[in-house]
């Protein structure tokens, strides 16, 4: 069998748990009695610090509680995005717009043979537009491990760019007497952005016997390799992508980053925490407050997991943890009584770095998706593989700094 044709199997406590009949409801039991223990565990270190004692086995049984919360977290976190991934496309996955055209398309992926049905989904290149049960199969995929996708706004196109106008305004006004005149008053100015897309791919393969025998669920199979590669590619671009070839990050909008004069309405503002690898209650309020009202309805942090390890043990003035964790289905952790994405790719809270976002992503950062994912059947290049090179034009970049802030770590 061909290293690409391994099933994924399940990996580490959170898939365990997750899978073990998928029973949310004992996931939150689970994550609610060891947050008690890891403030039970701290509360006893808190009296060895004081004490100027350092218990080895108190401190490994808070690594070992902290470890398990995480993994607990995020069985959760990912239940919800599936959640999230059902409601974005307000149909389930596999509904099928044109049969005609899905059985043609299948047949071309098991035989090779090119039917009148797949004309209209031709390219110059040789490759066909996937049918659009499959297209959104692979969507549904990438919203449940996308943390950028979960939380951001999503645009699709039909052309290779995506132009936004943004209102500068300048309009001006005045007060008058009720029969004085009226002057000319300032207009509003216009500024412009226009996102383009980046193409990403994958390339998976399966034998001509697999395929001639029908053991390979092509639907499944297809979007479980797509998954993995353009998730993995798609979460680093949506955070530090340079924008060539590739979506833009949103920390390179920050205040100094390569982006930080792209958007017309300026750049994203950053706040400067006072060490280099921790951060206090004060600032993370300040993060907070620096994002005008209108926008905090739907903010969120985001910080990946190390960082989270971190914050879960601040607690305030009367020794309440900071971090809570999810109490019911649907409902993520907060951090100050805001939601708090786990994001891989964000940096860790180390020197000079940008570990912590906080913010309205939704008004924030804008997706766009060039419509169709487009695949090419190649049984020559690897024989005796059939290579099912997939592609799919994605772009994306901040619309709206003002909704989002940035924590930056002292420099060393």
């Amino acid at each position: 069998m061909s290293k690409h044709m391994i099933p994924a199997k399940p990996r580490g406590i959170v898939a365990v748990r997750a899978d073990a009949g998928g029973d949310v409801t004992k996931i939150l039991a689970d994550l609610q009695k060891d947050w008690q223990s890891f403030k039970d565990t701290q509360s006893e270190k808190d009296k060895e610090v004081k004490a100027k004692f350092d218990d080895v086995v108190t401190t490994e049984k808070m690594k070992r509680i902290d470890a398990s919360v995480s993994d607990l977290q995020a069985a959760v976190d990912q239940a919800n995005a599936k959640l999230a991934a059902m409601a974005a496309n307000g149909t389930g996955p596999g509904q099928v717009k044109d049969p005609e055209y899905s059985e043609a398309f299948r047949a071309h992926f098991r035989k090779g043979e090119v039917q009148a049905n797949l004309n209209k989904g031709a390219s110059d290149e040789g490759g066909y537009l996937a049918p659009v049960e499959w297209d959104r199969t692979i969507t549904d995929k990438l919203i449940e491990v996308s943390a950028m996708r979960q939380i951001a706004s999503t645009q699709s196109i039909s052309g290779n760019g995506f132009t936004k106008l943004f209102n500068l305004r300048g309009t001006a006004s005045g007060w008058v007497g009720e029969t004085a005149a009226r002057g000319e008053t300032g207009s509003a100015t216009f500024g412009s952005m226009t996102f383009t897309t980046g193409e990403i791919y994958a390339n998976p393969a399966a034998t001509q016997q697999m395929l001639d025998d029908a053991e390979v669920d092509l639907e499944a199979w297809i979007a479980g390799e797509v998954e993995t590669e353009f998730s993995y590619q798609e979460g680093l671009a949506f955070i530090s992508g340079n924008g060539t070839n590739k979506p833009s990050g949103f920390l390179t909008y920050v205040t100094g980053g390569s982006n930080a004069s792209a958007n017309p309405l300026g750049a994203i503002e950053k706040k400067t925490a006072a060490a280099a690898a921790a951060v206090t209650e004060d600032e993370l309020l300040d993060l907070i407050y620096a994002v005008p009202s209108a926008y905090t309805g739907n903010c969120r942090f985001v910080m990946n997991r190390s960082t989270m390890g971190k914050v879960r043990k601040l607690r305030d003035a009367e020794g309440r943890q900071l971090w809570q964790p999810s109490s019911q289905a649907g409902q993520p952790s907060q951090l100050l009584a805001y939601p708090v994405t786990e994001m891989p790719g964000m940096p860790d809270a180390v020197a000079s770095a940008l570990p912590i976002a906080f913010g309205d992503f939704r008004r924030g950062y804008l997706i766009v998706d060039r419509t169709g994912v487009r695949v090419l059947r190649d049984p020559f290049t690897n024989k005796p593989y059939v290579h099912f090179y997939t592609t799919k034009r994605v772009g994306g970049g901040v619309v709206n700094p003002e909704c989002i802030k940035v924590m930056e770590m002292a420099a060393s």
